[in-house]
């Protein structure tokens, strides 16, 4: 009896025990550990860290998400050593007309970087156009990217052409670059004029951002437009109507190797067949001919 008070002592509580009948009658002690919060709790903790991490690459920039996307893609890394006629990881975020408001998002979330950006956002506008992603910085009446009448870019101006130059450096499409003037002309008899103005401001941007990321053939177009295209034809003075802009022009793929290659054989097929099915015709003449001529 005494034994038995014992027995149910040790395994009294839930949390301790249980006991059960064995097969010669006797008890058997059956230890229960009870850990089923722990494992609850393990997949909480790893759903709140998947959560933080998807938090914090929304919020990243172009450049940290491109390399966890290149990762997944390709964690070991051997896909650039298969032969092909692809540049290297780039082309793995090769911007095109299905993927333009992506590249514009993750700019506009990058340039909030730029030390003074409240000053310079009503400044900054971005739109895609059927040429592609349009970047227009426009001037103030004080002058905001250059100094007033001049190509000399500002502090502001340099900060934010470096920035760009880093971003869009990581991509294979290829840039072009405006430059534009309002319709105020400078004083008669000046040898120096609207046109070359905004075509000198365009190329100070050229040289900014090729010294700062854009690679020597990634810009393939500079242009100046003097006061020929206004951003306000109402009001061709308006500070707006001076402005730089930076198109980055869509990519399109290249017809693979295997599809031409197929084109080309089946265009060989094609004449070998013609060939073929006009030597008979011939050969059927001759004999036709030979015939007659026989009779």
């Amino acid at each position: 009896m005494q034994d038995m008070d014992t027995a149910g002592g040790m395994v009294g509580r839930a949390e301790e025990g249980m006991r059960k009948s064995d097969d010669n009658g006797g008890n058997q002690i059956v230890v229960v550990t009870h850990c089923a919060w722990k494992v609850a709790y393990a997949d909480f903790v790893t759903a709140m860290m998947a959560l933080f991490i998807v938090l914090w690459l929304m919020n990243s920039s172009l450049k940290i998400q491109k390399a966890v996307g290149d990762y997944f893609k390709d964690p070991t890394g051997t896909s650039k050593m298969v032969g092909t006629d692809m540049q290297g990881a780039a082309e793995n975020f090769m911007v095109s007309k299905e993927n333009m408001e992506q590249l514009k998002e993750q700019l506009q979330k990058s340039i909030r970087e730029v030390p003074k950006f409240d000053k310079l956002e009503n400044h900054i506008d971005m739109t895609v156009t059927n040429e592609g992603l349009r970047i227009e910085l426009t001037e103030s009446a004080a002058g905001t990217f250059f100094d007033s009448g001049s190509a000399r870019m500002s502090a502001d101006g340099s900060d934010l052409l470096k920035l760009l130059a880093q971003e869009l450096g990581k991509l294979p499409n290829h840039i072009a670059m405006e430059g534009h003037t309002d319709s105020k002309q400078y004083p008669a008899g000046a040898t120096y004029g609207n046109w070359e103005l905004s075509a000198d401001r365009a190329n100070a941007a050229r040289r900014m951002m090729q010294g700062n990321g854009i690679r020597e053939d990634q810009v393939t177009q500079v242009r100046g437009f003097a006061d020929q295209r206004l951003r306000k034809p109402d009001a061709p003075q308006d500070p707006s109507n001076r402005r730089i802009s930076l198109i980055v022009q869509y990519l399109e793929k290249k017809p693979s190797a295997e599809s031409s290659g197929g084109e080309k054989a089946e265009g060989e097929g094609g004449e070998e067949k013609g060939g073929k099915e006009a030597g008979n015709a011939e050969g059927t003449k001759g004999a036709e001919a030979g015939e007659k001529k026989k009779e």
